[in-house]
């Protein structure tokens, strides 16, 4: 039976899961593959729509009772975190109507906890390539970005008000934790996904010219070198295996999450 499974067609997913998607891990079973954007995945995820899905660590307080989280194919790392844009450096927070790529994000739950006693007037959820344009024309004061744009918001002629990875390493000093991989409980056994997964992973650092094709034709109109300076970032040691200190930063994001009273707490991974 096939398993259904739901990421982005940003170029780390693409790279990650392409030789599992195209049939190419031995054992592994056919896999339908539907491309969306995270905010759409964390939802998605929440219906029990696929047997395996990449989400935000943000929303794993309320999908883990039906999901379970894996140990490889996420996003994870240093000097990754999303990045708070204006078009000056004098723009405030307070008062500020703000876009963001989705409400259970990772980058959004970031921002709420760097922006404590900060009160924007509007936060709004919009699609991330809309949110650079968007800040440029003056639609919203302050974007909240994620993937590619840090390689290229620049080019909008913004400036970058903070950098929550940064920010977040520096309290913490623990890696950012950005995508979970979750299989859902009763439709695949993790144990055999997550040999699967980590397979992927590995064949596509052996030989990634294997998956170029397909990272192209699914990278939003990103030229090679932004994609490979994607891949470079958010495909990592974390990807291939959490380790103490990935789960100990998805332990450090939901602990402090719930203690801010923004989500619900759950069970430490440590």
């Amino acid at each position: 039976m096939a398993l259904s499974l739901a990421v982005s067609p940003c170029p780390n997913d693409t790279f990650v899961f392409h030789a599992l998607v195209h049939g190419l891990v031995h054992g592994a079973p056919e896999v339908n593959l539907t491309f969306a954007d995270v905010d759409v995945t964390n939802t998605a995820a929440e219906r029990g729509e696929f047997d395996l899905v990449k989400v935000s660590y943000a929303a794993l307080p309320w999908l883990l009772d039906d999901y379970e989280l894996l140990p490889t194919g996420g996003a994870l790392g240093r000097g990754c975190g999303p990045l708070v844009l204006a078009r000056t450096p004098e723009q405030e927070v307070t008062g500020a109507t703000v876009a963001v790529p989705g409400d259970r994000t990772t980058a959004y739950l970031l921002f709420r906890l760097w922006a404590e006693g900060k009160q924007p007037a509007k936060i709004e959820v919009v699609p991330f390539h809309q949110i650079m344009p968007g800040v440029a024309d003056g639609r919203y004061d302050v974007g909240l970005v994620i993937h590619e744009a840090r390689f290229t918001y620049q080019r909008f002629g913004l400036i970058a008000l903070a950098d929550l990875g940064e920010w977040w390493e520096g309290d913490t000093g623990l890696p950012i934790p950005l995508g979970a991989i979750l299989a859902r409980k009763g439709a695949v056994d993790p144990a055999q996904a997550t040999e699967w997964i980590r397979n992927s992973v590995s064949m596509a650092w052996a030989n990634p010219a294997a998956s170029q094709e397909f990272i192209l034709a699914n990278a939003q109109e990103m030229e090679p070198e932004v994609v490979q300076q994607h891949i470079d970032l958010y495909v990592n040691e974390f990807t291939l295996e959490l380790g103490r200190d990935g789960l100990a930063a998805a332990d450090a994001l939901l602990q402090r999450s719930a203690a801010a009273g923004i989500t619900p707490s759950v069970k430490p991974f440590l």
